[in-house]
């Protein structure tokens, strides 16, 4: 492993730091010495991440991940599902908390990246990961309840009415979880969503084991045998179809971390459905810096809860990044969280525009700025780190998550 790290381009502290995009987690360069130039190597694994300036379109960087894999995992007691869901997130902790608070040692990373696996018959395992880098050639204000403050200004959300949108991309690949957050479609039997969502930290919501994913599809007016009946003054009714999750992955960076400031940073889960849905899903991709989103823009689609029946859509400017999350003022209410934050960008090796998922929505977030509170609303950055997890839960062989 050693050879491989020296290898792959970040072989001294110094030129780790000058050579990584993103300068490590969070871009603070004062952490432990234990397992550093491996942490720095994994941090700043995206090699030719940055587009070129010469091409006129916002093109997806090519990014080298590293690989995560299982070690060891081992079975836990059934837990008790007695948590209420959450549909947001309250932290104060802001961008200049998180850009100040050190780096994880490797070790840490690995125990955050490690996870929990929560099976359809309540049978609960924890799997403890490595983390390893292929060298080059290789195949391979706190306590207040304000939600209307989520709202910013005039309400830019805008309702998606009518199946010719509803049942097409990318609106199609938002769902519904039976705990009332959303969740989006990665594969042909995966959901992305918040872990919070799911667990609170300390135990599973209510649900989670007999939890459901919802799919919008028309309801059909009796007699019409699936005769396309529309009324031009009135938006077409909807119902929502459910398929049985057949089992959860959540990253121990949640679990471990969920009663301190890192918690957020691991706001994610995946879900696997008992079959598949048979829909366009959208893949995953590593996020890029907040210059170089086209027009400095995010999107994203769910279910807030004050629409009820609606998918509901926004877009709106990044204001601050850290290594883990990006900040913004997207208008969103509870039950939006977990929606799967995506932009547009052009993909060299196909020749083609492509969507992708570089984020979770989180949640809502009252940050201290310079004394005075300001709230934003947060999502949960796909990193190289990130993306390897979440590749090879949905695949299966790190081989095909070579690429973010």
């Amino acid at each position: 492993m050693t050879r491989s790290l020296q290898r792959s381009g970040c072989w001294s502290l110094r030129q780790s730091f000058a050579s990584c995009p993103e300068r490590g987690a969070r871009g603070r360069p004062a952490f432990r010495m234990a397992g550093l130039s491996t942490l720095i190597l994994l941090l700043c694994a995206a090699k030719d991440a940055m587009p070129s300036s010469s091409h006129w379109k916002p093109t997806w960087p090519s990014y080298r991940v590293p690989v995560i894999l299982p070690q060891s995992t081992l079975n836990l007691d059934k837990p008790q599902f007695d948590a209420e869901a959450r549909l947001e997130v309250v932290s104060p902790c802001g961008p200049a908390c998180h850009k100040s608070s050190p780096l994880p040692t490797y070790e840490e990373v690995k125990n955050y990246l490690s996870y929990e696996t929560l099976y359809a018959n309540g049978s609960l395992t924890e799997t403890e990961v490595g983390i390893y880098i292929l060298s080059n050639g290789g195949d391979g204000s706190q306590g207040k309840s304000r939600t209307k403050r989520q709202i910013y200004g005039y309400d830019s959300r805008f309702s998606i009415f009518g199946k010719d949108f509803l049942l097409n991309y990318p609106f199609s690949t938002s769902v519904k979880l039976s705990t009332g957050c959303t969740g989006t479609l990665v594969a042909e039997k995966h959901v992305l969503t918040a872990a919070h969502c799911i667990h609170d930290g300390k135990s599973y919501v209510k649900g989670a084991q007999k939890l459901r994913v919802g799919f919008l599809k028309p309801k059909l007016k009796d007699g019409s045998k699936g005769a396309n009946i529309t009324n031009s003054a009135m938006p077409e009714k909807m119902k929502f179809q459910w398929i049985r999750v057949k089992r959860t992955h959540v990253p121990k960076g949640w679990i471990k971390g969920n009663a301190n400031d890192i918690g957020m940073d691991y706001d994610y889960a995946l879900l696997e459905l008992k079959k598949p849905h048979k829909r366009k899903f959208m893949k995953i991709g590593v996020s890029p810096p907040a210059r170089h989103l086209p027009g400095g823009r995010i999107h994203f689609s769910g279910y807030d809860n004050d629409r009820p029946g609606n998918l509901v859509y926004r877009f709106c400017d990044v204001k601050d990044e850290t290594y883990d999350l990006l900040y913004q003022q997207c208008d969103a209410q509870p039950g939006a969280s977990g929606s799967g934050v995506y932009v547009r960008m052009w993909k060299r090796q196909n020749h083609k525009w492509e969507r992708k998922i570089i984020g979770i929505f989180s949640g809502h977030q009252w940050v201290d700025m310079n004394g005075t509170p300001q709230d934003f609303n947060v999502a949960v950055r796909i990193t190289p780190l990130k993306y390897a997890q979440i590749c090879y839960w949905i695949k299966g062989n790190y081989l095909d998550c070579r690429e973010g």
